[in-house]
């Protein structure tokens, strides 16, 4: 027996105790490829161990698996997608860069055999709205497919050479994607070379005929039928139990279910999982491997990385010889739940943050608390917060030298298509109706502000917040996503200093929901840093150091190269500060004067530098001019238009001082 259904989005998930890494989106802000890569490797260890262990006990369900439906590659190309916390954001080339490193990392390096098989999901055009994911059809223009919806997974099967693709529940252009020839055997298979398994997102295959779903088709028979002729291998669900039906009334072969049983027995071959064990490197790996120290210092380490200071005004770090009382408010300071975000297994020892400030501020501080408000109020207002507690959250603030705020969301908040029921102002089946930080946690905010003591916000979340008034008023803001198991230490120790933050937006912090265009329009006019045309609360790509860096001597080695060709840009960074940290190198591209619209700029490379005080250090990165590529509409085939660019350096997607010319000859 073998079942396929296993995930591992941060960390081996559902199936006990398990390292609980930053949830997925936090490891993105990382914009750290190596270090993703790392962590992949230490699921994979715990993942092979988990599958020995309950081997040892022939146990084979659900969870215990070698197939792993991760990672998440779809683009979070709007905030109020709940679902949005599993993926690296909103820019395809950075989603394409780390998801190649974490497949690569799942699956092994070994030549015969794969430690795990990783599947990208969900192949395509995902990300929203929930409730209606059953049912939705999304109709992008043509260049957004090719250009926004589509490049991660072309890398991820071209690069990664990863073993899985799932399909998506909704439609694309009218046809269902798990029945689609378009998405899965002329784009997936013949274009790209895919020679791994596909799957349906689970139920996937129903909705294909269900009357109040797609209704592409009448019946059972006729979806199954579908969906496997299109390319689809495998059902999640007993949605393909209607096959032998189907073969009987004429709509399938049995060589074409053949051929569908080729691809999930063929990846089972790939797992050693019918060689003897001592055929398989990876068959040695015990339940030793889980839950170690070192994979608990590694996921300390990815939250120190993934954390974003989102700004300070010189109140932070906190200095432990003049603060001696600190208030800790909030509804996320204590929940050790919410470092875990979603699809995730359970931490034996999570740290939250609470416990993190309490740990670090030493003897000699005095550390309160107090929960003082709710997430989110119900729409009628019937869970507010009594006035005791908040009058115990301002009293403990006026008492304080400084105050910690620790607030946001939860992944019971946003998520997977979750129930209607709870009637929460601001969020809907999983999804966000607004994307400012809940009433009742300004109000606070603004009662604890007014104690004048300096407040200070750690947000928690797995999508961007609107903050107009926090960040208008208060002096330090730092977005700590669903940190994983250390995640409370991580943000204690930027605190008080004993790391310099260093982690960068992966996606547009804006203003205010009224930026955003319709959700259900899967164009990306005015969306994401390369194509809104407003001002940004906080830019991609944006991220504070408590040391200052300077960046100079941009040069490329050619300015001039054939649409085939590669340019490599070269610049110094020096910490000019007082010390030691990583800055996060940033280069992005924009056609000048081109025929057709092109994104404002949009990224091509990126590099993390870690710089001791006065130090600096000559970076590298080669930028191929098919890196600037777009879709052709006409002649149907992507094409590097010749003539003028500029690549552009810097810190931020809204601050790039230094800028370099580069022109593009026909090949």
């Amino acid at each position: 027996a073998y079942n396929w259904w296993n995930e591992c989005l941060h960390g081996v998930a559902r199936a006990g105790k398990a390292t609980v890494f930053p949830q997925a989106i936090g490891m993105a802000a990382a914009f750290n490829e190596p270090l993703l890569y790392k962590t992949a490797c230490a699921i994979s260890d715990e993942a092979r161990a988990k599958h020995h262990e309950a081997l040892r006990v022939n146990n084979r369900q659900i969870y215990f698996g070698l197939t792993f439906w991760t990672p998440n590659i779809n683009i979070f190309r709007d905030p109020r997608w709940g679902r949005g916390q599993e993926t690296y954001g909103e820019d395809p080339y950075l989603t394409a860069r780390l998801g190649v490193a974490f497949v690569t990392g799942l699956q092994g390096n070994d030549a015969k055999h794969r430690k795990l098989v990783a599947t990208a999901k969900h192949y395509a055009v995902h990300s929203g709205p929930e409730p209606d994911r059953h049912r939705f059809d999304a109709v992008p223009p043509e260049r957004d497919l090719y250009e926004t919806y589509l490049p991660q997974f072309e890398m991820a099967v071209r690069e990664g050479h990863v073993g899985g693709v799932m399909g998506a529940y909704n439609s694309l252009y009218g046809v269902p994607c798990c029945a689609s020839p378009f998405l899965l055997n002329d784009i997936l298979r013949k274009q790209w070379g895919f020679d791994g398994y596909i799957v349906s997102d689970c139920a996937a295959i129903h909705n294909i005929w269900g009357r109040d779903e797609h209704h592409y088709v009448s019946t059972s028979e006729e979806a199954a039928a579908a969906a496997v002729k299109a390319g689809c291998n495998l059902c999640c669900g007993g949605d393909y139990n209607p096959l032998v039906r189907a073969v009987q009334k004429g709509l399938i072969t049995e060589p074409e279910i053949d051929r569908a049983l080729y691809y999930t027995l063929w990846t089972r071959f790939r797992l050693g999982l019918f060689d003897p064990a001592d055929k398989c490197p990876f068959s040695k790996i015990d339940i030793k491997q889980n839950d170690t120290p070192e994979h608990e210092a590694l996921a300390l380490k990815v939250a120190e990385e993934a954390i974003v200071l989102l700004k300070n005004d010189g109140v932070l770090p906190l200095d432990r010889a003049k603060v001696k009382r600190i208030a800790v408010i909030g509804p996320n300071a204590d929940p050790a739940w919410m470092l875990e975000g979603n699809y995730n297994g359970h931490a034996a020892r999570p740290v939250t943050i609470l416990d993190g400030i309490r740990q670090l501020a030493g003897p000699g501080i005095e550390v309160t608390h107090a929960t003082g408000c709710t997430w989110a109020l119900r729409a009628d207002g019937s869970n507010k917060p009594g006035q005791a507690a908040f009058d115990d959250a301002v009293a403990k603030a006026k008492a304080a030298d400084v105050v910690i705020f620790v607030g946001g969301i939860t992944a019971h908040l946003e998520g997977e298509e979750m129930g209607r029921d709870n009637a929460l102002d601001g969020f809907e089946g999983g999804d966000r109706t607004k994307i400012e930080l809940p009433s009742v946690q300004t109000d606070l905010l603004q009662a604890l502000a007014g104690t004048g003591k300096p407040v200070i916000l750690v947000n928690c979340s797995g999508s961007p917040m609107a903050m107009p008034w926090e960040a208008g008023h208060l002096p330090a803001i730092l977005q700590a996503w669903y940190p994983g198991e250390q995640g409370g230490r991580a943000v204690a120790e930027i605190l008080f200093g004993e790391v310099n933050p260093s982690g960068r937006l992966p996606l547009t912090f804006y203003a205010s929901t009224a930026d955003l265009p319709g959700f259900t329009d899967y164009s990306m006019s005015n969306r994401t840093y390369r194509y809104f045309g407003g001002k940004p609360e906080f830019a991609f790509g944006h991220g504070l150091s408590y040391t200052t860096f300077k960046f100079s001597n941009g040069q490329l080695d050619s300015k001039t190269i054939p649409a085939d060709g590669a340019t490599t840009v070269t610049f110094t960074v020096k910490n000019t500060g007082k010390l030691a940290g990583d800055e996060v190198a940033q280069v992005y591209y924009r056609h000048v004067n081109s025929a057709v619209a092109q994104p404002r700029l949009a990224l091509c490379g990126f590099a993390r530098v870690h710089l001791s005080r006065g130090e600096s250090r000559k970076v590298a990165i080669t930028v191929p001019a098919q890196r600037l590529r777009y879709w052709d509409t006409q002649r149907k085939h992507y094409v590097v238009e010749p003539g003028d660019c500029e690549l552009l350096i810097g810190v931020a997607s809204d601050d790039l001082p230094i800028k370099l010319p580069l022109k593009i000859t026909a090949p």
